[in-house]
């Protein structure tokens, strides 16, 4: 089982889960057996509906879930001989992550709840059982093949003998460097935000005003504000940590005093807590600079460019020195892609801003000051300078080592984990029904140690 596969488990966990509460009047058969564990025909059916659902269906495409499920079962009973298992905490941040992807594509625990008419509670529980059997199969592999590793010389000869159409399109991509000169702010502006707020806090607590009003009057969040502030519910992870820090101490009901996040000033009422999520309403005010303090943040981006054409300072240095982004400037600049966590970009990668103003640099170059916006939609100047860029290509050593080194060493560990599964089988009990006899199986031993059974069990 390659490590794609492995992870083609964790994405259909769910949807086996959706299929196993809404098509319960299947009849079921046990189709296969390793050692003491089966296979049933539901849990083929589930993943094969689901791969079918979103319109990908690789030949043989039964066969393949069937050969993954008893690699998985084979992987189980190796990890109960060597006492590999997961704690419960690993079992249960693991679960949270999926959930919230899960959650996120229904539209909310409410509708997930309403959908299976169970609680969030029961939903995790049964959840767990499918999870846990998984995630142990995932480090008794990762046991089996952590210590593979893989030399340049493997690299190069498999790529030699790699047939090229097999090579993957490598898409065009782009690194991208940035210097960001936000307008400053007078202490003066921020304190009239903080009192107009405070003021707002005290109307709302007096019963003066409803905060939901408030909000639509004055917000500057466009997501919320039509909504009289609400946010629906948030994990910590998806609010800012200043954000969160207060929603989470709030009582239902409950507003907060100011606070301060790099969105602008806030104040928080807490609607409902459920678990480690809350929902929360905000009303929201940023700070506006003035058409002065936009021309002083122009005059230094211009200052900050010259001292860089003129080869007083590389750019990377002004970025650590000058920048105003926290989130860059300690690289020097440079933009890193969690998609991928490195910092090449596909161009529908980078934010639609930055894309435009850099859709026609070359490499090397570096742009002037543009006034654009930041990801709160505020003002900013920025100087952009175009580290690498790529053009479409197929993979090769020169452009894409680590990607080539990447499937290298994945073919290694695959060719290790086919040797480990004949060896287990010359010692392992295996039963594949009839109907599944006539697959091509990606290892050939799987029916080569196949045994019949006197009848099959219903």
């Amino acid at each position: 089982m390659t490590m794609k596969k492995l992870v083609l488990f964790g994405i259909l966990l769910l949807s086996t889960y959706i299929w196993a509460q809404n098509d319960t009047l299947i009849v079921d058969q046990v189709v296969a057996r390793v050692g003491d564990r089966i296979i049933l025909e539901s849990d083929i059916e589930a993943q094969y509906s689901q791969i079918m659902a979103n319109g990908k269906a690789p030949k043989e495409l039964k066969c393949q879930i069937l050969e993954d499920l008893l690699t998985q079962k084979l992987l189980l009973n190796q990890a109960d001989i060597d006492s590999v298992y997961v704690s419960d905490d690993e079992l249960d941040a693991d679960l949270n992550a999926r959930l919230q992807l899960f959650i996120d594509q229904m539209g909310g625990v409410e509708k997930m709840e309403d959908y299976f008419h169970k609680s969030i509670f029961e939903i995790k529980q049964d959840l767990k059982k499918i999870l846990k059997d998984q995630l142990r199969a995932q480090k008794m592999q990762n046991q089996i093949t952590k210590d593979i590793k893989i030399t340049p010389s493997e690299v190069h000869d498999f790529y030699e003998h790699l047939s090229k159409d097999s090579l993957p399109i490598v898409d065009a991509t782009v690194e991208v460097e940035q210097i960001v000169i936000k307008p400053k702010i007078s202490k003066a502006e921020e304190q009239a935000i903080i009192d107009r707020l405070n003021q707002m806090r005290q109307e709302i607590l007096s019963g003066q005003k409803k905060f939901q009003t408030l909000a639509i009057l004055y917000s500057d969040d466009p997501g919320s504000a039509s909504k009289g502030g609400e946010l629906g519910f948030r994990s910590r992870a998806e609010l800012v940590p200043e954000f969160a820090s207060v929603a989470f101490s709030l009582k239902p009901g409950e507003v907060s005093k100011v606070v301060k996040t790099k969105y602008g000033y806030h104040i928080i009422q807490l609607i409902q807590r459920k678990g480690e999520r809350v929902n929360v309403r905000h009303i929201l005010i940023i700070p506006k600079p003035t058409p002065e303090e936009i021309a002083a943040a122009r005059k230094r981006a211009d200052s900050i460019y010259n001292l860089i054409v003129n080869d007083s300072l590389s750019f990377e240095e002004a970025a650590m020195k000058f920048s105003d982004d926290e989130d860059t400037k300690n690289s020097g600049g440079l933009l890193f892609n969690p998609n991928n966590g490195t910092s090449k970009f596909k161009l529908d990668e980078l934010p639609p801003y930055i894309r435009f103003d850099i859709k026609d640099m070359k490499a090397g170059e570096i742009s002037r000051p543009i006034q654009t916006v930041d990801n709160t939609g505020q003002p900013v100047f920025k100087i952009y300078k175009i580290k690498s860029r790529t053009e479409a290509h197929v993979a090769n050593p020169d452009q894409d080592y680590q990607l080539i080194m990447n499937m290298a060493l994945q073919a290694k560990k695959q060719r290790i984990m086919d040797q480990w599964i004949s060896n287990q089988l010359k010692s392992t009990y295996i039963h594949i029904a009839p109907m599944y006899q006539s697959c091509k199986f990606h290892n050939k031993d799987w029916l080569k140690y196949n045994q019949e059974e006197d009848k099959q069990e219903k």
